[in-house]
Order: C-alpha cells, then sequence, then structure tokens
C-alpha cells in the first residue's frame, strides 16, 4: 500500500506537466514549438532503428567512465585532504579557485592536448564532477567523531579497518551527497563535449538535429536525455539506499528517542 502510494506521488507530477505539455503545444503551427504528438511520434523511428547503439551507449559509455573516475579521484583525494589539517590549509586556497572555474571553459583546453575524441569527453566529465564530491567527502571526514578516533586508537585497529569502518562509513552520507550532484554536473558536461567535437553521441545528434532543421527529433534527443538522466538517479538511489541503510536506520530510531 505504502509503495503504491509512493510511486503514485512520484508519477504524479510527470504526468500532470506531460499534460500541459500536450494541451499547450495540440494545435501549435509553430515549427519551433511542435506539438508533443508530433514529438512523440517520430520517437521510436528516431532512436531505436539504430541511433541507440549508434549514439545513447557512447554516451552513457563515457559518462560512466567519466563519473566513476571522478568519484574514485575525489574520494581517494578528499580522503587525504579531510584527514590532515596541514594539508587542507595547504591546498584549501586552491581547491576554491579550480571549483570557480566552470568545467564547460575548459573544454577548448582540453582539446589542445587530448584531441577530439573520447578521452577529451571523459577528462570534461572528470573535471566537473570530481568537485562536488571531492569537497564532499573533506567536510565528512572532518566531521567523524573525534571520540570515535580516539577509540579505534586506543584499540589500535590498522590503519586500513580505520579507514574502511570509521573513515569512509562515517564520511559516507556525505560522499553520497556529492556523488549526486556530480550525477547532473557530468550529464550536462556529457553532453556539452559532445556538442564540440564528436562524430557520435546524444549531444552530437541533437547539434545535427538542429542544424538540419529537424526539430521534432531535436525534441525527442531532449526527452532521451531526461529519460536518462531519471535512469541514472534512480540507479545511484537504489544504491545509496542499500549502502546507507546502517545511516537511515539509525536517524529512524534517533527521530523515534527524540
Amino acid at each position: 500500500m505504502r509503495a503504491g502510494r509512493k510511486a503514485l506521488l512520484l508519477l504524479a507530477l510527470p504526468a500532470v506537466l506531460i499534460g500541459i505539455w500536450w494541451t499547450a503545444t495540440a494545435g501549435s503551427t509553430n515549427f519551433f514549438w511542435p506539438p508533443l504528438s508530433d514529438i512523440l511520434g517520430t520517437f521510436r523511428e528516431t532512436w531505436f532503428t539504430g541511433r541507440f547503439t549508434a549514439d545513447v551507449l557512447p554516451s552513457l559509455a563515457r559518462l560512466g567512465a567519466g563519473y566513476l573516475a571522478a568519484v574514485a579521484l575525489g574520494v581517494s583525494l578528499g580522503v587525504a585532504i579531510g584527514s590532515s589539517r596541514t594539508v587542507r590549509a595547504l591546498v584549501e586556497p586552491a581547491l576554491e579557485f579550480f571549483r570557480a572555474i566552470p568545467p564547460p571553459v575548459l573544454v577548448p583546453i582540453l582539446m589542445q592536448f587530448a584531441g577530439i575524441g573520447n578521452e577529451m569527453k571523459v577528462l570534461v566529465i572528470i573535471s566537473g564532477c570530481v568537485w562536488p564530491v571531492l569537497l564532499n567527502t573533506v567536510e565528512g571526514v572532518r566531521a567523524v567523531d573525534e571520540v570515535l578516533r580516539d577509540t579505534a586508537r586506543c584499540y589500535r585497529m590498522r590503519s586500513r579497518s580505520r579507514l574502511i569502518h570509521l573513515v569512509l562509513r562515517g564520511a559516507s552520507p556525505q560522499i553520497f551527497a556529492g556523488a549526486r550532484q556530480a550525477l547532473s554536473i557530468g550529464v550536462i558536461l556529457m553532453v556539452i563535449s559532445e556538442m564540440f567535437a564528436a562524430s557520435n553521441g546524444v549531444g552530437f545528434t541533437i547539434i545535427q538535429f538542429q542544424r538540419s532543421f529537424a526539430i521534432p527529433q531535436m525534441w525527442t534527443g531532449i526527452i532521451v536525455l531526461g529519460l536518462v538522466g531519471i535512469a541514472l538517479s534512480m540507479i545511484l538511489r537504489a544504491v545509496e539506499s542499500r549502502a546507507l541503510s546502517w545511516y537511515t536506520g539509525l536517524r529512524a530510531a534517533q527521530r523515534s528517542e527524540g
């Protein structure tokens, strides 16, 4: 019963928005704002006649490689920086400087060094996704209870055990918060990098549709990006729910006691 009600609430707003879009464009004669019925009518032909494997899968592969590399790099550096006040004081000004640079402006620079292949696109995704993970990891590591740290030292826990069971476990809620932010940034950068220089991918295909004035097909590409974002968000939420089950259970217990 509760699961059905939750699913209904999740689907209510998208259904309302689709209904508004359908109604608002039903009689549209604007070339750049075609009826939603025309857009949906071209969806299958556009994306399920070979373009899914030729464009969507390469985009997902680039996004996956860049995102996972950014998470690994951000967590590794975040743990190292967050665990040392000296290191944190040294690198904090540099972190604030590089974080303020919008990742899209790095695309021309990365093209000079990495060319226009997949390496450049993966590097663009990494350059944007790493910062939310890194900064949230630093804050999560800093927030680990000092009493727990002292207890671990008193019991002479090995460094690896402290890292896994104390530091990473304690910082995991913050790490996942950064990972959620990084995922949306990664999708945006995937599209931007493919719009600059590519021969396939969702971003490349949307630009080609726009330049050839295939407007309904262009809109289908935007819908594909939305569906990809929803699917990836649900996957990450499922992983987070499983990994942080101890944390949600602890908070629920604290609320019931309070």
